[in-house]
This record gives structure tokens, C-alpha cells and sequence, in this order.
């Protein structure tokens, strides 16, 4: 629905003779269209009513509702189909009044294969729903386990399990061209199927032990792996008897990893354990896996100090499992006030039952307790961690002049080699250290800017503050101080950049090296300020190295990541009816892309998979 003229509690109120009184997810709007916060609620209608009340109101939520100037509606079928669209909108968007799961990093995953007659073991980084990509052996049908905290985890478990089970894992294309074992199957790694040395029957027992070992039945699987060493051994095939000892040996090994375990009984559970104090909050999640721990995360969400511990688990547990399968058990630190519409959302997205408990006694609850505990240690160390940052933003205010210690730090760079692939990129830090959630890449699209550091950087700032306005700043997403990487000229760039966009208030620091390039002589150059220098051995002088060097890192791996791409594309791609079956066929058959476009019309026909009509498509496409 189209915003109403007005501001704030008038603006709501316009809306409310139109609303229904059913289930649905809404958005309040800034003057500028950014999204302040979405809400989800059982009956909108009353629900959006409940705003126009400002005196009731918590003070944040009065400063949300006076920031509004129009609204959004989405209704949904249930009051869970809303809750996990709210929270897909909310980590999608980043409201800055919602509660957020701020953490960069995702989640792996071991994955096994199908669609192959030996299907491959392997490892998957991020979002459980976009595993896959075309021609890697890597599908969506793919069997799934996990989420472990840390890929260095997925890493040793997936060597564990290639000593004791010898699955393959190298990708598709590798295993068709093997003519002889590689160096996995040396080293007793893999029961090298692309040449043979297993069939199909046996192999697929292998992947089912896997599949065991990972669903929690590992202790019928080592007992069956004694049984077949007894074996060897009574018939004296001491050999054989040895390459089963040393796949219990890597079972064994696998099982010890683990660091503390809930009973077998339980089965598949997390655990989130809230934990708030000094107006901050962790939660500390313990996943486990057939009873096993597969790791901790601690997470830091944005709160309100008015949130009740409920309420931010729930919004946690809501935005957690978006892309994330959840288990049959979730066991909380807090009683949530619905646990029965936090279990039918999380049904409907995982496709089975969950069990959401917030246990008083027994197993459960010392699991619960002892995540507890992790989570006041994690945010005492974070927030000792935010006083030391703290301490240098006062620093920096210091050196600088500003009038307050700045909340949020943006840091700029650009990167290019002879013009090539320019790439201009932005950190932001703040008080909780680097925010990566909050970086952006610039692509330079004017070729005329590409190689021109002092165009580069015009056209990142066009491009990041060109929608810039009063309720952007109210937003949080407003810098406190613009650093960038750079002499007095990038300054007077940047400077005269912003003016043209009318935005004359923001403080901006260029940082040059000093001479011969030397870390630790730069020179810090203000509008209107002589150039000035800090002691080497300055504590604030190291901290904006450091915020340098991660924008550096960033442009320079932003602009690598571009290069590497332009020079993975091949002169196949983009031919109409050359899709990525016909291209691997292509390519296997010739060799390379110069290959297939030097190729003679006959010699495309008798490529397998091709067509008359498509080997004619590709000899006009290449020969006119």
C-alpha cells in the first residue's frame, strides 16, 4: 500500500481504515523510502493501531514512529507464514529499529552428492538453501549435515571420514579424466572409483556408512567394522585386517573430536542460551548432531534495553533458521510467549516437526546452563573488547577535533591494475570493531573514471550518498568520519564530490603514506588543517593503520575477485542454446573455447551432444 502524506502517528492512523484484522507483515518507511522496521503481527490491523498511542510507548519506538512517513503491507495465510517472511525481511533489509543477528560469517555443511554413480564427499559454505552450483557435482538434492561452527571442523571430520569410509572428493570434471589413481588413493583416502578399483554396490555401502556415521549411528557402524577385521584376521588376511583397524582408528578419532556431548537419546537439538549485560546481549548457540556437538557460536543481536529475553530469542531463533535447517529440538535459556508459533514457523520451514523447550531440570537443562555460562563469558570479552575500541575512538576524536567519540567509521579505497577491473570499496567500524554486513563494493562503471584515482573515488561517493537524507542520518547509517586512503588531492576529490551532492558536514580525514612509503610516517591531511603526523609508537596512530589496511585488503580482493571472473568467462558463454551441459561437452571434446571457435563445421557435428542445427549456430557465431 502507497504511503499517506504526513509524518509519524498521523501517517499510521491513515492507514488504518484500509488494514485487515488478519495475520501479515508490515514496513514503516523513511521520508527517503529506507526501511525503518518491520513488524509482524496476528491481527495487522490492531496491531499497526497500537502506534498511533504514542504516550504508551517506549521512547525508542516513539522515535521510530516520528521518523515515519509512509507504510508497507504484505498479509500472510498465518501467523507463522508472517513471522518467518518478518524475518527474511529483516535480514534481507537491516532495519536499523529491529533486532539484528549481526554476524558476517556462515555456516558449513558436509555434503554428499547424488545424481552420480559415485557420488562425491564434500564441503559447503553459507546458506543451506543455495548449495549448489551447476557442473560441480554439488545439487540442491544433495544430503545435507550439519550446520558446524567452523569450516576448520567441517575440514577435519570430512579427513576423518575419508580415512575411514574412502569416498572421493574431487569435483566431476577431475574424476572423468582420471586414467590412474591419484594421490588420495595413495595415501589410503579414497577407494579411487574413477578408475575402477571399486564398483558401484561397494561404493554405495560406503557412502551409506557416512550417511550413519553422520545421523548419529556411528557406534553400529565401528561394531561392524570390528566384525570385518575379526574376520580378516581369522581367515589370516593380516593385511586387510590392518585397513580395517585403521578405518576404526579415523572413526575413533572422529568420535573423541567432539567436546561435550548430550545424551544419545536426545538426538538432533541446538541450544541458545541468552546472556545481557551493560545494554549489550549474546547468545550462545550449541548445535549437536546425533548427541554430538558439532561446535558454539556466540552471536551479538542488536537490542533494545527494553526487549524482553523472550522476545529476542524468538525474533534470534526466527532470523537463525531462515537459511539454516533447523532440528527436531530447540531448547532455549527464556520461555518464549508463543512456543507453539515458533514451532509451527520453524515446521514450515524445515519440513518437519520442531520441539521448542526451555528446560527446568535434568540433561537438557545442563546443556542450557553450560551454554548460559559461555554466553557471559563471550560478552564480557566483548565488551572489554568494545572498551579498548572505545578508548581509541576517543583517541580519534582527540586527533581529529570532533565533538564526540564517532559511532560509525567509514573507510574508502579503489583499486585497479593499468585501469583494469576498478573496483572502489568502503569498511565501516564502529564501537563493536569492523561491521562487515555494512561493506559495499563499487563496480566503477564510467570507463572514463577507470585508472583516475581522483574519478574512482567521485564516483563511489556519487554512487553511496547520492540518496542521502535527513532521515538517512537519523537511520544509523550516517558516517561519524570519512577516512580514505590517499593524499591531499584524494581529499579535495572527495571534498568537492560531496559538495556538489550538498553534504558539507561530514568530517573527512585523507591518510597518505609517509616517504618511501613507510608504515608508521603517514601523514593525516583535514579540510581547512595543517597536515599532521602521529608518534610511531601512538595506539591511535596503529588503529588507523589498521582501519587502512582492511579497506586496502578489501579494494585489492574485491578487484581480484572481478579480474578472476572476467578470466573464468569463456568465448562459449552466452551463445544461444550452449548451455552448460553442451559447453563441459565442448570443452572436453576440444579441449578449450579456441578450440571449439577455430573448429570446422564438421568437426563441431561430431562433437557428442551436438547437434547439426546447433553446430551451425556456433560456426556463424564464430566465423560470421
Amino acid at each position: 500500500m502507497d504511503g499517506v502524506p504526513g509524518s509519524g502517528a498521523d501517517v499510521i492512523r491513515a492507514q488504518l481504515p484500509t488494514l485487515p484484522d488478519t495475520p501479515g507483515v508490515y514496513r514503516m518507511l523513511a521520508a527517503d523510502g529506507s526501511v525503518l522496521y518491520v513488524g509482524k503481527a496476528k491481527y495487522l490491523k490492531r496491531r499497526v493501531a497500537s502506534y498511533t498511542r504514542t504516550d504508551g510507548l517506549p521512547n525508542r519506538t516513539r522515535r521510530m514512529v516520528a521518523l515515519t512517513r509512509s507504510m508497507e503491507f504484505v498479509t500472510t495465510h498465518t501467523e507463522a507464514e508472517a513471522l518467518l517472511l518478518e524475518a527474511n525481511l529483516i535480514r534481507s533489509l537491516l532495519p536499523p529499529f529491529n533486532i539484528l543477528v549481526k554476524d558476517d560469517r556462515s555456516f558449513s555443511y558436509i555434503v554428499i552428492g547424488k545424481g552420480h554413480d559415485f557420488p562425491r564427499l564434500m564441503q559447503h559454505r553459507g546458506s543451506a538453501e543455495r548449495r549448489g552450483t551447476p557442473g560441480k557435482g554439488n545439487r540442491r538434492d544433495s544430503d545435507l549435515f550439519g550446520p558446524y561452527a567452523s569450516p576448520h571442523l567441517v575440514g577435519m571430520t570430512i579427513a576423518a571420514l575419508q580415512r575411514a569410509f574412502l569416498l572421493r572428493t574431487c569435483d566431476d570434471g577431475v574424476f572423468a579424466s582420471r586414467t590412474r589413481p591419484c594421490l588420495q588413493h595413495q595415501i589410503k583416502r579414497c577407494s579411487a572409483p574413477c578408475v575402477g578399483r571399486v564398483d558401484e554396490e561397494e561404493y554405495a555401502a560406503q557412502v551409506q556408512g557416512v550417511r550413519d556415521v553422520l545421523s548419529g549411528r556411528s557406534a553400529e557402524v565401528q561394531a561392524e567394522f570390528a566384525r570385518h577385521m575379526l574376520d580378516s584376521s581369522d581367515r589370516l588376511e593380516y593385511e586387510d585386517a590392518a585397513r580395517w583397524r585403521d578405518r576404526i582408528r579415523a572413526l575413533t578419532a572422529l568420535q573423541s573430536r567432539q567436546d561435550i556431548n548430550l545424551e544419545d537419546t536426545l538426538g538432533d537439538a541446538d541450544v541458545l542460551a541468552l546472556h545481557r549485560e551493560g545494554g549489550a546481549a549474546c547468545v550462545q548457540a550449541f548445535f549437536f548432531r546425533g548427541g554430538r556437538n558439532q561446535g558454539t557460536r556466540a552471536f551479538f543481536p542488536r537490542v533494545d534495553a527494553e526487549e524482553e529475553p523472550g522476545d529476542i530469542l524468538t525474533a534470534f531463533a526466527a532470523q537463525l533458521y531462515a537459511d539454516t535447517p533447523p532440528p527436531a529440538l530447540l531448547l532455549l535459556s527464556d520461555p518464549v510467549e508463543a512456543p507453539e508459533l515458533l514451532e509451527e514457523a520453524l515446521g514450515l520451514s524445515a519440513g518437519h516437526r520442531v520441539a521448542v523447550e526451555c528446560p527446568k531440570r535434568g540433561p537438557k537443562r545442563r546443556a542450557v546452563e553450560h551454554a548460559q555460562t559461555n554466553a557471559r563469558d563471550a560478552l564480557g570479552r566483548r565488551l572489554a573488547e568494545r572498551s579498548t575500541q572505545a578508548t581509541l575512538l576517543e583517541g580519534v576524536a582527540r586527533v581529529f577535533g570532533l565533538p564526540a567519540p564517532p559511532r560509525r567509521v567509514e573507510i574508502y579505497d579503489t583499486s585497479h591494475i593499468q585501469g583494469s577491473f576498478p573496483v572502489g570499496a568502503m569498511v565501516v567500524a564502529g564501537p563493536d570493531g569492523f561491521q562487515r554486513n555494512a561493506y559495499r563494493r563499487f563496480y566503477i562503471r564510467d570507463p572514463d573514471a577507470a585508472g583516475n584515482d581522483y574519478a574512482m573515488l567521485r564516483e563511489t561517493f556519487t554512487r553511496r550518498f547520492h540518496r542521502s537524507s535527513e532521515s538517512g542520518r537519523d537511520s544509523g547509517q550516517w558516517p561519524d568520519l570519512v577516512l580514505i586512503d590517499g593524499g591531499l588531492g584524494q581529499l579535495n576529490a572527495v571534498k568537492d564530490e560531496l559538495a556538489m551532492l550538498q553534504i558539507t558536514d561530514i568530517p573527512l580525514v585523507a591518510i597518505a603514506k609517509g616517504p618511501d612509503r613507510n608504515a608508521g610516517r603517514e601523514r593525516f591531511f583535514q579540510p581547512g588543517r595543517p597536515p599532521l603526523t602521529l608518534a610511531p609508537n601512538d595506539p591511535v596512530l596503529h588503529f588507523l593503520q589498521r582501519l587502512r589496511d582492511e579497506a586496502h585488503r578489501t579494494a585489492i580482493d574485491s578487484h581480484r575477485a572481478r579480474r578472476m571472473k572476467a578470466m573464468s568467462h569463456s568465448r562459449i558463454d552466452g551463445i544461444p542454446g550452449i548451455g552448460p551441459t553442451r559447453k563441459k561437452a565442448l570443452l572436453h571434446h576440444f579441449g578449450s573455447a579456441t578450440a571449439v571457435a577455430s573448429a570446422g563445421l564438421k568437426d563441431l557435428e561430431a562433437a557428442p551432444g551436438i547437434s547439426e542445427a546447433i553446430a551451425r549456430k556456433l560456426y556463424e557465431h564464430f566465423h560470421g
